[in-house]
């Protein structure tokens, strides 16, 4: 009787070995139930999985508040903004970044609402990693 009990427990383990196996190398025949159930557990991790889990992408859009842009200097005709980088998607070409830092200047500065201004000059300001942390923006009206 023991010897039987030793022989069950020793098929019971090299069962869950190979079940183990098997899921992990995703070995199972598409449209069986143990296919089905990995893909169920896959699902439910990736929709179930909250996002403060994930810190891979950058936070974009436009300013929440007036302090992400700030004027620097004015002369005449001729302003110096610098524009915090968060609120900017990563630009792929230079006129959609002044597309963008344009945007971004209008509808966080009052005085620029109209839109009536053209931007002279992008100079982008580095953090000690060589990041882009903002943007220092001359424009002209």
């Amino acid at each position: 009787m023991a010897l039987l009990s030793t022989e069950f427990r020793q098929t019971e383990m090299a069962g869950l070995g190979q079940i183990l196996y098997r899921t992990f190398f995703w070995s199972y025949e598409r449209g069986s139930w143990q296919y089905d159930v990995a893909v169920v557990l896959i699902l439910i991790f990736s929709l179930a999985t909250p996002r403060r889990w994930f810190h891979d992408q950058p936070e974009v859009g436009l300013p929440a508040n007036a302090s992400q842009v700030e004027q620097l200097s004015k002369s005449g005709e001729d302003e110096v903004y610098r524009v915090d980088a968060r609120v900017l998607a990563p630009p792929e070409r230079t006129p959609a970044l002044q597309n963008d830092l344009h945007s971004a200047l209008q509808k966080a500065q009052p005085e620029l609402n109209d839109g009536r201004f053209s931007i002279r000059d992008i100079e982008a300001i580095r953090d000690e990693k060589g990041n882009v942390v903002a943007y220092r923006v001359a424009i002209r009206h």
